[in-house]
Protein backbone atom coordinates (compact mmCIF):
# COMPACT_ATOMS: atom_id res chain seq x y z
CA UNK A 1 0.00 0.00 0.00
CA UNK A 2 1.40 3.40 -0.96
CA UNK A 3 1.43 6.22 1.58
CA UNK A 4 -1.27 8.87 1.59
CA UNK A 5 -2.41 11.87 3.60
CA UNK A 6 -5.78 13.60 3.28
CA UNK A 7 -6.35 17.02 4.84
CA UNK A 8 -9.68 18.75 5.38
CA UNK A 9 -9.69 22.44 6.30
CA UNK A 10 -12.44 24.45 8.02
CA UNK A 11 -11.63 27.96 6.84
CA UNK A 12 -11.73 29.82 3.54
CA UNK A 13 -9.60 32.76 4.63
CA UNK A 14 -7.21 33.66 7.42
CA UNK A 15 -9.91 35.94 8.85
CA UNK A 16 -12.08 32.88 9.50
CA UNK A 17 -9.20 31.14 11.25
CA UNK A 18 -10.13 32.14 14.80
CA UNK A 19 -10.41 30.15 18.01
CA UNK A 20 -14.07 31.17 18.38
CA UNK A 21 -15.05 29.99 14.89
CA UNK A 22 -13.06 26.77 14.95
CA UNK A 23 -13.87 25.63 18.50
CA UNK A 24 -17.58 25.76 17.54
CA UNK A 25 -16.96 22.93 15.04
CA UNK A 26 -16.62 20.46 17.92
CA UNK A 27 -20.28 21.13 18.73
CA UNK A 28 -21.43 20.83 15.11
CA UNK A 29 -21.91 17.06 15.03
CA UNK A 30 -23.08 16.92 11.41
CA UNK A 31 -20.14 18.93 10.08
CA UNK A 32 -17.76 16.89 12.21
CA UNK A 33 -19.33 13.62 11.05
CA UNK A 34 -19.26 14.55 7.35
CA UNK A 35 -15.69 15.85 7.57
CA UNK A 36 -14.22 12.87 9.41
CA UNK A 37 -16.11 10.44 7.21
CA UNK A 38 -14.72 12.12 4.10
CA UNK A 39 -11.08 11.63 5.13
CA UNK A 40 -11.80 8.12 6.43
CA UNK A 41 -12.92 7.14 2.93
CA UNK A 42 -9.31 5.99 2.44
CA UNK A 43 -9.74 3.43 5.22
CA UNK A 44 -10.16 -0.02 3.68
CA UNK A 45 -13.30 -1.85 4.86
CA UNK A 46 -11.43 -5.13 5.28
CA UNK A 47 -9.31 -3.40 7.93
CA UNK A 48 -12.45 -2.63 9.97
CA UNK A 49 -15.33 -5.05 9.32
CA UNK A 50 -15.16 -7.96 11.76
CA UNK A 51 -11.86 -6.68 13.18
CA UNK A 52 -10.70 -5.68 16.64
CA UNK A 53 -9.91 -1.96 16.57
CA UNK A 54 -7.63 -0.02 18.90
CA UNK A 55 -8.10 3.76 19.08
CA UNK A 56 -5.21 5.61 20.73
CA UNK A 57 -6.22 9.23 21.51
CA UNK A 58 -4.01 11.87 23.10
CA UNK A 59 -5.09 11.73 26.76
CA UNK A 60 -2.05 13.35 28.32
CA UNK A 61 -3.59 14.79 31.49
CA UNK A 62 -6.93 15.83 32.98
CA UNK A 63 -8.06 19.41 32.34
CA UNK A 64 -6.83 22.04 34.77
CA UNK A 65 -7.29 25.32 32.89
CA UNK A 66 -10.51 26.27 31.12
CA UNK A 67 -8.79 26.34 27.71
CA UNK A 68 -7.52 22.77 28.20
CA UNK A 69 -10.92 21.57 27.04
CA UNK A 70 -10.11 22.49 23.43
CA UNK A 71 -6.31 22.27 23.13
CA UNK A 72 -4.90 19.74 25.62
CA UNK A 73 -6.35 16.37 24.63
CA UNK A 74 -8.07 14.87 21.60
CA UNK A 75 -11.53 16.41 21.74
CA UNK A 76 -14.26 14.12 23.11
CA UNK A 77 -16.67 15.01 20.30
CA UNK A 78 -13.95 14.20 17.76
CA UNK A 79 -13.49 10.76 19.33
CA UNK A 80 -17.21 10.04 19.60
CA UNK A 81 -17.90 10.89 15.95
CA UNK A 82 -14.95 8.74 14.88
CA UNK A 83 -16.25 5.82 16.95
CA UNK A 84 -19.71 6.13 15.39
CA UNK A 85 -18.28 6.12 11.85
CA UNK A 86 -16.20 3.04 12.65
CA UNK A 87 -19.17 1.25 14.25
CA UNK A 88 -21.10 1.73 11.02
CA UNK A 89 -18.40 -0.38 9.34
CA UNK A 90 -19.23 -3.28 11.74
CA UNK A 91 -16.00 -4.00 13.61
CA UNK A 92 -15.84 -6.90 16.08
CA UNK A 93 -14.88 -4.62 18.99
CA UNK A 94 -13.23 -1.30 19.84
CA UNK A 95 -10.74 -0.43 22.57
CA UNK A 96 -10.02 3.22 23.38
CA UNK A 97 -6.95 3.63 25.55
CA UNK A 98 -3.89 5.62 26.51
CA UNK A 99 -1.25 5.98 29.23
CA UNK A 100 -1.41 9.59 30.47
CA UNK A 101 1.21 11.00 32.86
CA UNK A 102 1.35 9.28 36.25
CA UNK A 103 -0.12 12.34 37.94
CA UNK A 104 -3.22 12.38 35.73
CA UNK A 105 -6.49 11.92 37.62
CA UNK A 106 -8.32 9.42 35.39
CA UNK A 107 -11.66 10.23 37.02
CA UNK A 108 -11.27 13.84 35.86
CA UNK A 109 -9.82 12.99 32.45
CA UNK A 110 -13.08 12.03 30.75
CA UNK A 111 -16.54 13.48 31.25
CA UNK A 112 -19.59 11.55 32.37
CA UNK A 113 -21.19 12.54 29.07
CA UNK A 114 -18.36 10.85 27.16
CA UNK A 115 -18.73 7.57 29.06
CA UNK A 116 -22.49 7.65 28.64
CA UNK A 117 -22.24 8.36 24.90
CA UNK A 118 -19.82 5.46 24.43
CA UNK A 119 -22.19 3.18 26.34
CA UNK A 120 -25.13 4.24 24.16
CA UNK A 121 -23.13 3.73 20.94
CA UNK A 122 -22.09 0.27 22.09
CA UNK A 123 -25.70 -0.67 22.80
CA UNK A 124 -27.00 0.88 19.58
CA UNK A 125 -24.62 -1.13 17.37
CA UNK A 126 -24.37 -4.19 19.68
CA UNK A 127 -20.58 -3.96 19.51
CA UNK A 128 -18.42 -3.99 22.67
CA UNK A 129 -16.35 -0.87 23.40
CA UNK A 130 -13.80 -0.70 26.21
CA UNK A 131 -12.10 2.38 27.62
CA UNK A 132 -8.72 1.48 29.16
CA UNK A 133 -6.07 3.14 31.27
CA UNK A 134 -2.80 1.72 29.93
CA UNK A 135 -0.74 2.89 32.91
CA UNK A 136 0.91 0.43 35.25
CA UNK A 137 1.65 3.01 37.95
CA UNK A 138 0.02 6.25 39.14
CA UNK A 139 1.57 8.92 41.34
CA UNK A 140 -0.38 11.47 43.38
CA UNK A 141 2.15 14.33 43.51
CA UNK A 142 0.22 16.44 46.04
CA UNK A 143 -0.08 13.58 48.52
CA UNK A 144 3.25 11.93 47.58
CA UNK A 145 1.50 8.61 47.00
CA UNK A 146 2.47 5.86 44.55
CA UNK A 147 -0.23 3.46 43.41
CA UNK A 148 -0.03 0.33 41.28
CA UNK A 149 -2.81 0.40 38.65
CA UNK A 150 -1.81 -3.08 37.47
CA UNK A 151 0.03 -5.42 39.82
CA UNK A 152 1.85 -7.52 37.20
CA UNK A 153 3.11 -7.45 33.63
CA UNK A 154 0.38 -9.70 32.19
CA UNK A 155 -1.11 -6.78 30.23
CA UNK A 156 2.27 -5.84 28.73
CA UNK A 157 5.01 -7.15 26.50
CA UNK A 158 8.59 -6.22 27.33
CA UNK A 159 10.39 -5.37 24.10
CA UNK A 160 14.17 -5.19 23.99
CA UNK A 161 15.06 -3.29 20.82
CA UNK A 162 18.73 -3.85 21.62
CA UNK A 163 21.27 -2.45 19.18
CA UNK A 164 18.47 -1.53 16.76
CA UNK A 165 17.51 1.24 19.16
CA UNK A 166 17.98 4.83 18.06
CA UNK A 167 19.29 5.39 21.59
CA UNK A 168 22.26 3.06 21.18
CA UNK A 169 24.42 5.75 19.56
CA UNK A 170 24.19 7.97 22.65
CA UNK A 171 24.35 5.19 25.26
CA UNK A 172 27.42 4.86 27.47
CA UNK A 173 28.51 2.82 30.47
CA UNK A 174 27.47 5.74 32.65
CA UNK A 175 23.86 5.75 33.82
CA UNK A 176 22.90 9.05 32.21
CA UNK A 177 19.32 8.52 30.95
CA UNK A 178 16.61 10.31 32.90
CA UNK A 179 12.86 10.93 33.11
CA UNK A 180 12.38 14.12 35.12
CA UNK A 181 10.03 12.75 37.79
CA UNK A 182 11.03 9.07 37.89
CA UNK A 183 13.58 6.82 39.60
CA UNK A 184 16.84 6.91 37.58
CA UNK A 185 17.95 3.50 38.88
CA UNK A 186 14.92 1.75 37.40
CA UNK A 187 15.48 3.48 34.07
CA UNK A 188 19.13 2.33 34.10
CA UNK A 189 17.92 -1.29 34.27
CA UNK A 190 15.94 -0.82 31.05
CA UNK A 191 18.43 1.19 29.00
CA UNK A 192 22.15 0.45 28.83
CA UNK A 193 24.64 -0.56 26.15
CA UNK A 194 23.03 -3.22 23.93
CA UNK A 195 19.77 -3.17 25.92
CA UNK A 196 16.79 -0.90 25.32
CA UNK A 197 13.56 -2.19 26.85
CA UNK A 198 10.01 -0.86 26.61
CA UNK A 199 6.86 -1.96 28.47
CA UNK A 200 4.24 -2.00 25.70
CA UNK A 201 0.53 -2.64 26.19
CA UNK A 202 -0.51 -5.98 24.69
CA UNK A 203 -3.64 -4.60 23.06
CA UNK A 204 -1.69 -3.06 20.19
CA UNK A 205 -0.57 -6.56 19.13
CA UNK A 206 -3.89 -8.29 19.80
CA UNK A 207 -5.98 -5.80 17.82
CA UNK A 208 -6.20 -6.05 14.04
CA UNK A 209 -6.19 -2.33 13.25
CA UNK A 210 -4.66 0.57 15.17
CA UNK A 211 -5.78 4.17 14.64
CA UNK A 212 -4.09 6.95 16.58
CA UNK A 213 -6.01 10.16 17.27
CA UNK A 214 -3.40 12.81 18.09
CA UNK A 215 -3.99 16.41 19.03
CA UNK A 216 -1.46 18.44 16.99
CA UNK A 217 0.60 20.47 19.49
CA UNK A 218 4.00 21.89 20.20
CA UNK A 219 6.13 19.84 22.59
CA UNK A 220 8.78 21.19 24.96
CA UNK A 221 11.13 18.22 24.46
CA UNK A 222 10.40 17.09 20.88
CA UNK A 223 9.34 20.38 19.28
CA UNK A 224 6.10 18.91 17.97
CA UNK A 225 3.82 16.09 19.07
CA UNK A 226 1.49 14.41 16.61
CA UNK A 227 1.40 11.02 14.90
CA UNK A 228 4.88 9.84 15.97
CA UNK A 229 5.05 11.15 19.52
CA UNK A 230 1.56 9.89 20.39
CA UNK A 231 2.87 6.31 20.44
CA UNK A 232 4.70 7.03 23.69
CA UNK A 233 1.27 6.31 25.21
CA UNK A 234 1.44 2.60 24.28
CA UNK A 235 4.20 2.23 26.89
CA UNK A 236 2.56 1.62 30.26
CA UNK A 237 5.48 2.29 32.60
CA UNK A 238 7.49 5.54 32.45
CA UNK A 239 10.49 3.76 34.03
CA UNK A 240 11.15 2.49 30.49
CA UNK A 241 11.10 5.89 28.76
CA UNK A 242 14.33 7.93 28.51
CA UNK A 243 13.50 11.62 28.04
CA UNK A 244 16.98 13.13 28.36
CA UNK A 245 20.50 12.60 29.68
CA UNK A 246 21.60 14.15 32.94
CA UNK A 247 24.06 17.02 32.73
CA UNK A 248 24.89 19.96 30.53
CA UNK A 249 25.48 19.81 26.80
CA UNK A 250 29.15 19.07 26.25
CA UNK A 251 29.45 17.54 29.71
CA UNK A 252 27.88 14.14 29.00
CA UNK A 253 24.25 15.25 28.97
CA UNK A 254 21.60 17.09 26.99
CA UNK A 255 19.40 18.44 29.79
CA UNK A 256 20.49 22.05 29.25
CA UNK A 257 23.37 24.12 27.90
CA UNK A 258 25.78 26.03 30.08
CA UNK A 259 27.49 23.98 32.81
CA UNK A 260 26.87 25.33 36.30
CA UNK A 261 27.72 23.68 39.63
CA UNK A 262 24.40 24.70 41.20
CA UNK A 263 22.50 23.11 38.30
CA UNK A 264 24.54 19.95 38.60
CA UNK A 265 23.74 19.62 42.30
CA UNK A 266 20.10 20.42 41.58
CA UNK A 267 19.95 17.47 39.17
CA UNK A 268 21.65 15.10 41.60
CA UNK A 269 19.29 16.07 44.41
CA UNK A 270 16.33 15.59 42.08
CA UNK A 271 17.61 12.06 41.49
CA UNK A 272 17.49 11.48 45.24
CA UNK A 273 13.96 12.84 45.36
CA UNK A 274 12.86 10.44 42.64
CA UNK A 275 14.51 7.51 44.42
CA UNK A 276 12.37 8.37 47.46
CA UNK A 277 8.94 8.96 45.91
CA UNK A 278 6.28 8.00 48.43
CA UNK A 279 8.58 8.72 51.40
CA UNK A 280 8.55 11.77 53.69
CA UNK A 281 11.96 13.01 52.54
CA UNK A 282 10.75 13.24 48.92
CA UNK A 283 9.30 16.74 49.24
CA UNK A 284 12.40 18.05 51.05
CA UNK A 285 14.60 16.94 48.17
CA UNK A 286 12.17 18.45 45.64
CA UNK A 287 12.21 21.85 47.37
CA UNK A 288 16.01 21.79 47.72
CA UNK A 289 16.50 20.85 44.07
CA UNK A 290 14.15 23.64 42.93
CA UNK A 291 15.89 26.20 45.15
CA UNK A 292 19.34 25.37 43.79
CA UNK A 293 18.05 25.48 40.24
CA UNK A 294 16.52 28.91 40.80
CA UNK A 295 19.79 30.19 42.31
CA UNK A 296 21.61 29.15 39.11
CA UNK A 297 19.64 31.87 37.26
CA UNK A 298 18.56 29.65 34.32
CA UNK A 299 17.48 30.97 30.94
CA UNK A 300 14.29 29.70 29.20
CA UNK A 301 16.19 26.96 27.33
CA UNK A 302 17.68 25.77 30.64
CA UNK A 303 15.31 23.63 32.70
CA UNK A 304 15.39 20.39 34.67
CA UNK A 305 12.97 18.72 32.28
CA UNK A 306 15.30 19.11 29.26
CA UNK A 307 12.55 21.01 27.48
CA UNK A 308 14.68 22.63 24.81
CA UNK A 309 15.96 22.34 21.26
CA UNK A 310 19.19 20.60 22.34
CA UNK A 311 17.36 17.51 23.67
CA UNK A 312 18.89 14.67 21.65
CA UNK A 313 17.24 11.82 23.56
CA UNK A 314 13.46 12.02 23.44
CA UNK A 315 13.14 11.85 19.63
CA UNK A 316 15.17 8.63 19.66
CA UNK A 317 12.83 7.06 22.22
CA UNK A 318 9.86 8.08 20.05
CA UNK A 319 11.44 6.43 16.99
CA UNK A 320 12.00 3.22 18.98
CA UNK A 321 8.32 3.03 19.92
CA UNK A 322 7.25 3.56 16.33
CA UNK A 323 9.62 0.76 15.31
CA UNK A 324 7.94 -1.52 17.87
CA UNK A 325 4.41 -0.50 16.88
CA UNK A 326 5.01 -1.23 13.19
CA UNK A 327 7.47 -4.15 13.30
CA UNK A 328 6.85 -5.62 16.76
CA UNK A 329 5.60 -9.19 17.21
CA UNK A 330 3.63 -10.57 20.11
CA UNK A 331 6.63 -12.60 21.27
CA UNK A 332 8.54 -9.38 21.97
CA UNK A 333 10.79 -9.51 18.91
CA UNK A 334 11.19 -7.12 15.98
CA UNK A 335 10.30 -8.55 12.55
CA UNK A 336 12.09 -7.74 9.32
CA UNK A 337 8.91 -6.47 7.67
CA UNK A 338 5.90 -4.44 8.86
CA UNK A 339 3.44 -6.41 10.99
CA UNK A 340 0.58 -3.89 10.89
CA UNK A 341 -0.59 -0.63 9.37
CA UNK A 342 -0.92 2.28 11.75
CA UNK A 343 -3.52 4.78 10.66
CA UNK A 344 -3.51 8.25 12.15
CA UNK A 345 -6.47 10.64 12.33
CA UNK A 346 -5.30 14.04 13.57
CA UNK A 347 -7.39 16.50 15.55
CA UNK A 348 -6.06 19.85 14.40
CA UNK A 349 -9.29 21.84 14.50
CA UNK A 350 -7.88 23.57 17.55
CA UNK A 351 -4.22 22.69 17.96
CA UNK A 352 -1.85 23.54 20.78
CA UNK A 353 1.01 26.05 20.87
CA UNK A 354 3.30 27.50 23.49
CA UNK A 355 4.42 25.28 26.34
CA UNK A 356 2.98 21.99 25.13
CA UNK A 357 2.23 19.19 25.62
CA UNK A 358 0.97 19.75 29.18
CA UNK A 359 0.35 23.51 29.21
CA UNK A 360 -0.52 24.53 25.66
CA UNK A 361 -2.44 27.57 24.51
CA UNK A 362 -5.13 27.18 21.82
CA UNK A 363 -3.96 27.40 18.21
CA UNK A 364 -6.57 28.05 15.46
CA UNK A 365 -5.12 25.50 13.05
CA UNK A 366 -8.50 24.63 11.54
CA UNK A 367 -8.06 21.17 10.03
CA UNK A 368 -8.20 17.42 10.39
CA UNK A 369 -5.93 14.95 8.62
CA UNK A 370 -5.87 11.20 7.98
CA UNK A 371 -2.92 9.09 6.86
CA UNK A 372 -1.52 5.57 6.83
CA UNK A 373 2.00 6.88 7.42
CA UNK A 374 2.95 8.62 10.68
CA UNK A 375 6.28 9.81 9.28
CA UNK A 376 4.57 11.55 6.35
CA UNK A 377 1.93 12.98 8.64
CA UNK A 378 4.48 14.50 11.02
CA UNK A 379 6.50 16.06 8.22
CA UNK A 380 3.26 17.64 6.98
CA UNK A 381 2.41 18.81 10.51
CA UNK A 382 5.81 20.50 10.68
CA UNK A 383 5.08 22.39 7.47
CA UNK A 384 1.60 23.33 8.70
CA UNK A 385 3.21 24.75 11.85
CA UNK A 386 5.64 26.65 9.62
CA UNK A 387 8.61 25.08 11.43
CA UNK A 388 12.19 24.65 10.28
CA UNK A 389 12.04 20.87 10.02
CA UNK A 390 15.78 20.43 9.55
CA UNK A 391 16.37 21.96 13.00
CA UNK A 392 13.91 19.65 14.81
CA UNK A 393 15.48 16.18 15.22
CA UNK A 394 12.24 14.17 15.23
CA UNK A 395 10.90 15.87 12.10
CA UNK A 396 14.29 15.79 10.39
CA UNK A 397 14.44 12.02 10.93
CA UNK A 398 10.89 11.61 9.58
CA UNK A 399 11.81 13.68 6.51
CA UNK A 400 14.82 11.43 5.84
CA UNK A 401 12.70 8.29 6.13
CA UNK A 402 10.18 9.81 3.70
CA UNK A 403 12.73 10.38 0.94
CA UNK A 404 11.84 8.40 -2.18
CA UNK A 405 8.39 7.37 -0.95
CA UNK A 406 5.43 7.32 -3.30
CA UNK A 407 2.92 9.55 -1.55
CA UNK A 408 -0.58 10.64 -2.56
CA UNK A 409 -1.65 13.93 -1.02
CA UNK A 410 -5.21 15.25 -0.87
CA UNK A 411 -6.51 18.63 0.24
CA UNK A 412 -10.26 19.07 0.70
CA UNK A 413 -10.92 16.05 -1.51
CA UNK A 414 -8.65 17.14 -4.38
CA UNK A 415 -5.32 15.56 -5.24
CA UNK A 416 -2.56 18.04 -4.47
CA UNK A 417 1.13 18.50 -3.66
CA UNK A 418 3.18 19.57 -0.65
CA UNK A 419 3.57 23.14 -1.85
CA UNK A 420 -0.22 23.64 -1.84
CA UNK A 421 -0.45 22.15 1.65
CA UNK A 422 2.28 24.50 2.89
CA UNK A 423 0.03 27.42 1.92
CA UNK A 424 -2.27 26.39 4.79
CA UNK A 425 0.48 26.89 7.36
CA UNK A 426 0.21 29.09 10.42
CA UNK A 427 2.88 30.69 12.60
CA UNK A 428 2.99 29.11 16.05
CA UNK A 429 4.44 30.11 19.38
CA UNK A 430 7.04 27.50 20.35
CA UNK A 431 7.76 26.31 23.93
CA UNK A 432 10.12 28.59 25.89
CA UNK A 433 13.14 26.32 25.31
CA UNK A 434 12.57 26.37 21.54
CA UNK A 435 12.33 30.10 20.93
CA UNK A 436 15.89 30.17 19.52
CA UNK A 437 15.85 26.70 17.92
CA UNK A 438 16.70 28.15 14.46
CA UNK A 439 20.14 29.20 15.65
Amino acid sequence: MSSFADIKTFFNSQQERTIENLSAIYNDKKLLYDSIKSVLSHLENNHIEGKQILLKPNWVRHNIKQQDNICLCTNESFILVTVKILLEKKPKSIIIGDAPIQGCNWDKLLSYSFYNSIKLLSEQFSIPIKIKDFRKVKFDINNNKLEQVKENNSDYIIFDVGEKSYLEDITSKKKTFRVTCYNPDKLAESHKLGTHKYCVIKDIFECDTVITLPKIKTHQKAGLTNSLKILVGINGDKDYLPHHRIGALGHGGDCYKGYNLLRRYSELILDEANRNRGKRIYKFYIYLSAALWKLSLPKPEQNLAAGWYGNDTVWRMVMDLNLIAIYGKKDGTIAGKPQRILYTLCDGIIGGQGNGPLNPDPLPLGLIAFSNDSYIMDEIAGYLFNLNIDRIPLLKQAKQINKGKQVELFLNGIKTNMEEIKKKSINVIMPPGWINYNR
